[in-house]
């Protein structure tokens, strides 16, 4: 029931503000996701340093679909280009690479960077920053419901049988969600995991993130008293 003496184990971020980062410029939106990449990589530098164990990032939801198919288009490219290509930086500073989100819907280049990426991970220990893309919490909870009933053969199942079907199981629970940009919703991510997480948002746009950013939010974590229901 008292505050917290470090920082979160697991941290979500909801990247937001790429587009008007780059409308601010006078950039097209394309120049605010790249942008945005470089933010990321500083954000699990930082995170490590901090002692966050896991980091997921909301990169791409279910609902992006809906934007031009231009845009989901380069960011499809950005993601094959970029992802496996940053084996090295991974590498050096240990951190492993995870995906969560219903992938079997993605294009084929995205899942093979994927997988590819995952595996030449798997043996990084500092840190794990969970990529989540064609993710969506309503939809991960279909799923894992379909699957434990499945797995079950009853026409009902319990939270400990869900919570085994969810998309990375065995990471801890989320402790706090972020988002950037000033904008204050959830918008559709970790909704199961999320029910005891602590929330904060922040003004700056995501491009714009970076070592202090990750700062504040341990020291924020640390002022939080999570009761989980009871009582302090």
């Amino acid at each position: 029931m008292s505050k917290s003496a470090s920082g979160p184990t697991h941290l979500g971020i909801i990247m937001d503000g790429n587009g008007r980062w780059a409308k601010r410029r006078s950039l097209p939106r394309t120049a605010g996701h790249v942008e945005g990449l470089k933010a990321l990589k500083r954000v699990i530098i930082e995170a490590k340093e901090q002692g966050i164990e896991v980091v997921t990032f909301y990169t791409f939801s279910t609902e992006n679909w809906k934007r031009s198919e231009q845009e989901v288009s380069y960011l499809m490219h950005l993601i094959v280009s970029k992802l496996h290509g940053e084996l090295a930086f991974y590498n050096r500073h240990g951190i492993r690479i995870r995906a969560r989100g219903d992938l079997s819907a993605l294009p084929q280049p995205v899942q093979e960077a994927i997988a590819k990426t995952e595996a030449a991970t798997q043996s990084n220990s500092a840190i794990t920053a969970v990529i989540a893309i064609n993710y969506g919490g309503r939809d991960e909870i279909c799923r894992a419901v379909g699957k434990a009933l499945a797995a079950s053969g009853k026409q009902s199942v319990t939270e400990e049988e869900i919570s085994q079907h969810l998309d990375l199981p065995d990471l801890p629970p989320v402790d706090m969600i972020v988002r950037s940009a000033d904008e204050q919703r959830l918008s559709n991510f970790l909704l199961w995991e999320s029910a005891y997480a602590e929330l904060a948002f922040y003004e700056k746009l995501w491009p714009e993130w970076g070592r202090e950013e990750i700062q504040a939010i341990c020291q924020e974590y640390r002022l939080r008293v999570r009761k989980f229901g009871g009582v302090e």
